[in-house]
């Protein structure tokens, strides 16, 4: 056996004739008079093993250990693959030393999130905790091939910034040697620059905002998706950009991830081409007509962006739509006007009842720039270095940021953002 190395259980198949070694987790533990029928799952998938019993009691194995087996693959009609393995030896890697809160196998329905988070490594063998993060990792996999295969190039960014991308307000302060310094807030400054370099770009990557949210749908860090591209016709050049990205990233989750998404939805992913786009003020008329809603007038509530989807969904059999044209005051200084309203050239994203995605197209010349500053009262000496950047041929540029965690809820129809972030900080959560 010394020259046997480790196999994972997705690469048995039953025509394998000498001894294998696998390692995992007992997921599940049944033990007879005679046999001992254990479940064992690594990365890759489970494998059921078969002992015998008289061999196992001084090991005393229990559920969720750290085990290696040395055993044969042989056919069995019973078993789930068509085969199991017969148990040679097995080995204790380590042993589980207190009594745990949960199993791997566990329904978890009735599990308090905060347990769940308390255990989190236990909580990701459970599939249905662990299939959240591998939708996840999959997000992000097809956003990068998506952007790749279209000319954008990967850039990583500081997060640690000496002033705040929107004039200094929701920022985590933080002691960098004799000087304060801040988490950044986005890597908005920093793509754009990037632009002027590389014309495409996105960025992958944790943010931070110092809000007091206690809410289902906020974090005080998150990980944001970020896209600039330069040389822009327009905002809508933007959305469609966006369209586009969604769509393939969707349809690639319902053809290659359908048993898992089937698990959190009842219908498939929809198709995202053909998302409606309506103006801010649109919207605010069809609140009231259909809703009765007067109380809203330069920004969107939680429940109006459900009640939105809502209407996006009985006309377009889509719930999703993009609000566009927000008023310019409550939006971030860089963001170019639309019109002669008062409206801005950005766009919020709405799907099945919340805001993923805000982008818009920015203002690319140094002297409006400065302009919209001293228009908000802000002094644009702390951004000088930035607007330098808008001397040495900076073009007409947009973006978006899509927040991974929401989106990742949104997919799976979680009805909590922290169930879709691995190690959740908000304003009363800094550990584990």
């Amino acid at each position: 056996m010394e020259n046997v190395t480790r196999t994972l259980i997705a690469s048995l198949n039953s025509s394998l004739v000498e001894e294998i070694i696998i390692r995992g987790w007992i997921y599940r533990l049944r033990v007879l008079a005679r046999t001992t029928f254990i479940i064992l799952k690594d990365c890759s998938g489970e494998i059921q093993c078969v002992a015998d019993s008289d061999a196992l009691r001084e090991i005393s194995l229990k559920l969720d250990e750290p085990v290696e087996v040395r055993g044969k693959v042989r056919a069995d009609s019973r078993a789930r693959k068509g085969f199991e393995v017969e148990v040679l030896q097995i080995s204790l890697l380590n042993r589980v030393t207190h009594l745990l809160p949960f199993n791997s196998a566990t329904d978890l329905g009735d599990i308090s999130i905060d347990t769940i988070l308390n255990y989190r490594p236990l909580s990701l063998r459970n599939d249905s905790i662990g299939d959240i993060f591998r939708i996840q990792a999959a997000i992000l996999h097809y956003f990068r091939q998506f952007l790749r295969e279209r000319n954008f190039t990967e850039i990583v960014t500081s997060k640690i910034v000496s002033g705040g991308t929107e004039g200094g307000t929701n920022v985590f302060e933080i002691k960098y040697f004799e000087r304060s310094a801040y988490l950044a807030q986005s890597p908005q400054f920093y793509k754009e620059q990037a632009v002027a370099g590389l014309e495409r770009v996105f960025e992958t990557g944790h943010v931070y905002r110092a809000e007091p949210h206690a809410s289902s749908r906020h974090l005080t860090e998150y990980y944001s998706l970020d896209i600039e591209l330069g040389f822009i016709d327009s905002l809508e050049e933007v959305i469609q950009l966006e369209r586009e990205l969604l769509n393939f990233i969707f349809e690639r989750l319902n053809q290659d991830y359908a048993p898992i998404v089937e698990k959190y939805r009842s219908n498939p992913l929809p198709l995202m081409l053909h998302i409606p786009t309506w103006e801010f003020d649109q919207c605010l008329e069809k609140l009231k007509h259909y809703f009765g809603r007067t109380d809203l007038i330069d920004d969107l509530d939680p429940e109006a962006e459900r009640q939105l989807c809502e209407l996006a969904e009985s006309e377009t059999g889509i719930s999703a739509v993009f609000v566009l044209g927000f008023p310019l005051t409550g939006r971030p200084f860089y963001t170019q006007p639309r019109g002669e309203q008062g409206a801005s050239q950005s766009f919020d994203l709405l799907f099945e009842g919340i805001e993923i995605t805000t982008g818009g197209q920015r203002i690319h010349k140094r002297s409006d720039l400065e302009q919209a500053l001293y228009n908000r009262n802000i002094d644009p000496l702390p951004f000088e270095h930035h607007l330098q950047m808008f001397e040495i041929g900076m073009p007409p540029h947009g973006g978006l940021a899509i927040g991974l965690e929401r989106l990742t809820s949104r997919i799976l129809h979680l009805a909590n953002v922290r169930q879709a972030t691995l190690y959740p900080r908000d304003r009363y959560r800094i550990s584990p």
